[in-house]
């Protein structure tokens, strides 16, 4: 039941994120805004032979090493990352192996060679985060911590919790709406 108050009904076709083709998607909330950092084409690669280089490492611990260096703004998905592993280990630059029930990567000597190559720049991650503005990267943290608390929400929350929550999101937006009309 919508309220005259409530955001615009949107008819969202199957399969588009929002219904806003194209749009950058954060994978629990709505599309993200301007301010998404900018992967170049042979980031994904570069930093998997620069953290493969400092030890071997599974694709999930990678994942994650990235979005922590990147400071949250940078988290590179499972379908870039493990094809990419998948074409470094098909060059003959890194092996993989199973290890504790996952496959663990390291590298080669040619992929020693290559990413001794590619660490003179600065590290993809750090690349990465500086195309978003310093003073976005902890708003960008708490949007994906508040996507991350709206999927809790949506799993587990009673009548009385969503009812609350929704009353907190409209407030919210409202609020938003009056930070940004104050200039």
């Amino acid at each position: 039941m919508r309220d005259s108050d409530d955001w615009p009904e949107v008819i969202v076709p199957p399969g588009t994120p929002f219904g806003l083709p194209g749009a950058p998607f954060h994978a629990t909330g709505p599309p993200i805004p301007a301010t998404a950092p900018r992967v170049r084409r042979g980031d994904v690669r570069a930093a998997l032979l620069a953290l493969i280089h400092e030890g071997p490492r599974n694709g999930y611990q990678m994942i994650q090493d990235i979005a922590e260096r990147s400071r949250g703004v940078w988290r590179p998905s499972p379908g870039s990352v493990y094809p990419a592993l998948q074409q470094l280990e098909d060059e003959g630059l890194v092996s993989g192996g199973e290890s504790g029930g996952s496959r663990t990567f390291q590298l080669t000597e040619r992929g020693r060679e290559e990413a001794e190559r590619l660490a003179t720049g600065s590290a993809p991650w750090d690349e990465v985060a500086r195309t978003v503005p310093e003073d976005r990267h902890e708003l960008r943290l708490l949007w994906g911590q508040l996507g991350e608390a709206f999927v809790h929400l949506t799993h587990t929350a009673n009548d009385r919790q969503v009812a609350e929550a929704k009353k907190l999101l409209r407030q919210t937006r409202k609020s938003v709406f009056q930070i940004l009309a104050e200039d």
